[in-house]
């Protein structure tokens, strides 16, 4: 190809600050180094934790920078030692490596990576070093994706392979929140059959949580939003009771354990928010009652009240909905593809790249469920 080894000048929304609305530049996008792959990003979603780091976090941290980390497109070209991938392979980049030789990629009870970009810098959400640039200034790759962009270039063991045929436009939310909220039900959670379940939070990360407590054989699974109008979805994924806490004037930990004879026997908090992190941990029945994390906040501590734990309940987290990421997203693909797991609930609008901002202004206002981009044309 004519871009081999060369510089790459592309569009990319890149956020210059907190707080801001993202601005669509034209931006270089350096060749791979050892190890690289460079991707031409063909669609990505808006996830929370995009909207996140750059609305609600409250800190300057990380800027510039290209967001973004649920996308999928095709390898333009491969750096020097590249054995995993070859140009023109379609691709999902991953936030959360496996290079199967850490001593955490060796151990089958966790997905952590040691060479993931948290390994490196938490607080800025990137890694050290970046082939993306404008206006003479580095821009922070995001999470080491940054798919809002034309262009990137990510690790070799932080992409997974995907078949050609495979929709890209609806396989990018594999690259976070549906394998997410998915994974810590079936993965983290362990949810039983003839089980009970109650999921916080009805974005995409919280519908896929319900979707994977339906496959794992949950008898009542409780979708617990203040938007009422989630409850549809839910139920169409799954879900067979639906709690809005502003319809009552108590806990909504008490509603549900009024509801289930003590609390559930699984909790997913899947918003973000300390204070339904705690809510979903007493809503668990004592003895036995498993509550997950999902939800994305460095910005406060979550507490809890030490009985809660001496009575049995176990407070567990859960990134990437505990999946070997490199191994378990062409499955996950399989999946989709063999109709066994669902996408298109989940796409509630798309828009090209350069709308950006308003697919940010409807994750805000909660209307719909994931905006996927279309980044480039096949």
């Amino acid at each position: 190809m004519a871009t081999v080894g060369k510089v790459i000048k592309c569009r990319a929304a890149v956020a210059w600050g907190p707080n801001i609305p993202l601005v669509m530049e034209e931006i270089e996008v350096a060749p791979p180094e050892a190890n690289e792959i460079r991707i031409k990003i063909v669609a990505t979603a808006v996830c929370h934790t995009d909207l996140y780091f750059l609305r609600e976090r409250g800190r300057g941290e990380g800027f510039p920078a290209v967001l973004g980390h649920e996308g999928a497109g095709i390898v333009e070209s491969v750096g020097p030692g590249v054995t995993r991938f070859n140009p023109g392979d379609t691709v999902i980049p991953l936030f959360v490596s496996q290079c199967r030789d850490c001593r955490f990629c060796r151990n089958p009870n966790t997905n952590q990576c040691d060479k993931s970009w948290p390994g490196k810098r938490l607080d800025v959400s990137s890694d050290t070093t970046s082939r993306l640039q404008c206006r003479g200034q580095t821009l922070l790759q995001y999470m080491g994706t940054s798919t809002f962009s034309e262009y990137t270039v990510v690790k070799e063991i932080a992409a997974a392979k995907i078949p050609d045929s495979a929709p890209l436009d609806k396989a990018c939310l594999l690259g976070c929140g549906v394998a997410t909220g998915y994974g810590a039900a079936v993965n983290t959670a362990k949810v039983e059959p003839g089980s009970t379940c109650a999921v916080f939070g009805l974005g995409g990360v919280g519908l896929a949580a319900v979707m994977g407590c339906k496959a794992a054989g949950a008898s009542r699974i409780f979708a617990v939003d203040i938007n009422k109008d989630k409850f549809p979805k839910a139920e169409l994924l799954g879900a067979t009771d639906f709690v809005n806490p502003k319809d009552y004037d108590k806990p909504i930990s008490q509603v549900l354990a009024e509801m289930t004879n003590g609390g559930v026997d699984f909790a997913l908090e899947c918003v973000g928010s300390v204070e339904v992190m705690r809510s979903a941990l007493e809503s668990c029945v004592k003895g036995w009652g498993v509550s997950v994390l999902t939800g994305y906040n460095d910005s406060q501590d979550v507490s809890a009240r030490c009985l809660q734990f001496l009575a049995g309940r176990t407070l567990k987290g859960s990134l990437f909905g505990g999946y070997k990421s490199v191994d378990s997203v062409p499955k996950l693909v399989s999946d989709v593809m063999s109709g066994k797991l669902q996408l298109d609930e989940f796409v509630t609008k798309t828009l090209p790249l350069d709308q950006i901002n308003e697919a940010f202004d409807l994750m805000a206002n909660s209307e719909g469920i994931r905006t996927v981009l279309n980044v480039l044309a096949l």
